[in-house]
């Protein structure tokens, strides 16, 4: 096995991971987005939303591991698009980190107002709200702006090396596309964070990482098409 195989199926690998953890840390978070978010630790969900937690820090470490492996050969046709490819998926990274950041404030708050150690909760739903909207704003701004951008970039890096079907390239530059109307619709208060219509518009991007992922595990990239950028 050479090591540009060996890199197809680590980066498949990594699409996967990203797609798991990412669903697992939606689904964990419920408890503390909701109204009684207080209530989290009293219910017994402090495991919970920290399993959610860990998983999205394991999501943070496979979308930089994606990029950084990608980088190498999308920078063969154009180094200045594979960069800007690069800082997006890092800013996708950093957004989701700090939406972990709100989450753990969020339990850290509901934890001391489990063991009656605040000294005053006139404010406390101020600011665990204060904290909900951190989360829901980086959700937006990452996983749907920044992975828009970084998508349609890395997908076009892709059909114009041919080092996947240009067929599949194609399809994740339209669901880039997709996520990141996503994402403006959301801002703009015309869809829900959590609503059957954006789950419509921003699954084709998760079905194009799982394809993207079974693609590069199995085929690996075109060997023709990968010699042809090695040789210049």
């Amino acid at each position: 096995m050479t090591q540009h195989r060996r890199n197809g199926i680590i980066i498949g690998i990594f699409y996967i991971v990203a797609a798991v953890t990412s669903i697992i840390a939606v689904i964990s978070y419920e408890p503390v987005l909701s109204e009684q978010w207080y209530l989290s630790v009293v219910h017994g969900f402090k495991t919970k939303v920290l399993l959610g937690a860990f998983n999205d820090l394991i999501l943070v470490l496979t979308a930089v591991g994606t990029s950084v492996m990608l980088f190498p050969y999308l920078r063969r046709w154009n180094e200045q698009l594979a960069l800007g490819y690069l800082c997006f998926r890092f800013m996708e990274a950093v957004l989701i980190a700090i939406g972990v950041v709100s989450i753990l404030g969020l339990v850290q708050l509901s934890i001391h107002y489990e063991s009656n150690s605040l000294t005053s909760i006139e404010n406390l739903n101020e600011i665990g709200y204060m904290l909900q909207a951190f989360h829901r704003w980086t959700s937006m701004l990452g996983p749907n702006f920044m992975l828009g951008i970084n998508t349609a970039l890395y997908s076009y890096l892709l059909f114009r090396t041919g080092l996947v079907p240009r067929t599949l390239a194609l399809f994740g530059i339209i669901t880039a596309v997709l996520v990141f109307i996503a994402g403006l619709l959301e801002m703009f208060g015309m869809i829900e964070p959590i609503s059957a219509v954006k789950g419509l518009i921003a699954l084709p991007v998760g079905v194009y990482e799982l394809s993207l992922s079974i693609w590069l595990i199995v085929k690996g990239f075109d060997k023709r098409n990968l010699e042809k950028l090695q040789a210049n």
